[in-house]
């Protein structure tokens, strides 16, 4: 499976519950952070919810 890498771009201030939780359930903490998962159906339904505070980028 494609593995992704994840960075927050914005911050998670101001923002729904259900966002920021899913922040730290993607393992973002800090702005600028950057984490690695696998593109499992599950992460990408999360990078969904909160596609508007981070950048996407796949990795070979």
């Amino acid at each position: 499976m494609s593995k992704i890498k994840v960075t927050q771009v914005k911050s998670g201030i101001d923002r729904s519950e259900r966002q920021k939780r899913t922040l730290i359930a993607l393992g973002l903490r800090k702005m600028h952070n950057c984490v690695e998962h696998e593109a499992t159906p599950q992460i990408l339904g999360m990078v969904r919810t909160v596609n508007h505070l981070v950048k996407v980028e796949t990795v070979n």
